[in-house]
């Protein structure tokens, strides 16, 4: 081919040879200036990406906790290690798990706290509570101690009322601690018939209480467009909610949404030919389970009002610690917790005086770097302490995980 075109280039006149050879030339030009451009463009995109990088770390603490993993783990608490380290210094007569999950954070506390006098327990899921309950019985038989256990099948929006059934003077009291995981358990997820699954077909339910009457193939379904494309753009911050809306909208017509799959299928056909590939629909796919998921479950209303019911149990000097997975729970914690202690300021900003160092109570308490102080309470979490490096690569699901912790004054 190349013969060819040299002799076809060697037949023309010299003048048309010469024009040829300079269009070839810009051409070349051309295509190293566009390709010099791209270049740019990419390393101006990953300046960006490492100057967003810093800008997170500087707002969270990243632990430096050693992190112990076992292979054939099925479950693997989130940010345990920290968790402990949290309640170690207090004296804890009772204990309150608003999230039991596999119930791993609440064995390490009733191992860790032999002077632990009530425990209570609630999940939502009956086979998170059932697996919970069963977890804590076989600790039981195998440690010979006094403590009272309670377990409940109900949302954590019901912790007031819950602990009032079980020991009336609680409000006199107050609870020692209380933690609150807010992620989905891995039961939970690997269960197509949950429908909390990207990756995996099966109904479109989402249900955390198996008895509750919306499903999210009633949002998709059912629901104005108007409402889909608020819940898309709140609830899972997608830039294309818009589209994705109308996308929606156009499969009603078609016989609408039933399953996981259809959902999945509807946002890739959306996404093809993108950039980013598969994780590009993923990720896209990822944001709208989000949203529906906090939808079906009103997860967002409901944890600012437990938030503060939690916080008026607490006893003085009990603390209340909080795992939250992605932005849109972080902020309510945030602003909730400075609510509840009452700084007198919205921004969180904690003044020199209130650094780790300062304050002698927490001088054996390494894990608290900086505190905000205000009249009911002290966040002792300015920056959220967020996984060690050890454990976000050894266990995937707990990237995007924040701890938070208030106590009562």
């Amino acid at each position: 081919m190349a013969k060819q075109m040299m002799r076809c280039l060697m037949s023309l006149p010299p003048l048309s040879r010469a024009s040829l050879t300079i269009t070839a030339q810009r051409s070349i030009a051309t295509a190293a200036a566009t390709k010099k451009k791209i270049k740019k463009s990419e390393e101006k995109k990953r300046a960006q990406f490492l100057a967003v990088k810093r800008e997170k770390e500087k707002r969270r603490t990243r632990s430096d906790k050693e992190f112990e993993y076992k292979e054939n783990d099925n479950h693997v608490p989130v940010l345990l290690g920290e968790v402990i380290d949290v309640f170690s210094s207090l004296h804890l007569r009772s204990f309150v798990d608003c999230t039991l999950g596999a119930a791993g954070h609440s064995s390490a506390i009733i191992k860790g706290h032999p002077e632990l006098e009530n425990y209570v327990g609630m999940d939502v899921d009956p086979v998170a509570h059932a697996k919970a309950r069963a977890c804590i019985d076989d600790l039981m038989h195998s440690h010979s101690c006094h403590l009272k256990v309670h377990t409940f099948l109900s949302n954590f929006k019901h912790v007031k009322p819950l602990l009032a059934e079980v020991d009336p003077n609680f409000f006199n009291s107050g609870v020692d601690a209380i933690l609150m995981d807010l992620g989905m358990s891995s039961m939970q997820v690997n269960n197509p018939e949950r429908g909390f699954s990207v990756l995996a077909n099966g109904p479109l339910d989402m249900r955390m209480d198996p008895q509750a009457s919306l499903k999210a193939e009633d949002i998709l379904n059912s629901w104005p467009d108007t409402e889909v494309g608020r819940v898309l753009r709140e609830y899972g911050e997608e830039s294309n909610w818009h589209l994705l809306q109308n996308k929606i909208v156009q499969a009603r017509l078609r016989g609408g949404l039933h399953t996981t799959g259809d959902l999945v299928d509807l946002i890739r056909n959306m996404t093809h030919g993108t950039r980013g590939g598969r994780q590009g629909w993923i990720k896209t796919a990822t944001r709208v389970f989000q949203a529906l998921r906090i939808a079906v479950n009103d997860e967002l209303g409901t944890l600012e009002k437990t938030l503060n019911a939690c916080f008026e149990c607490l006893a003085p000097g009990g603390r209340l610690a909080v795992i939250s997975f992605h932005s849109l729970e972080d902020r309510i914690v945030k602003q909730t917790f400075l609510k509840v202690i009452e700084t007198g300021r919205g921004d969180g900003d904690a003044d020199e005086e209130e650094r780790f160092g300062r304050d002698s109570r927490n001088s054996e308490e390494m894990w608290i770097k900086s505190v905000v102080q205000g009249r009911n309470g002290r966040i002792l979490t300015k920056r959220p302490v967020t996984p060690s490096e050890e454990e976000e690569r050894l266990n995937r699901r707990s990237r995007s995980a924040k701890l938070r912790v208030v106590e009562k004054v």
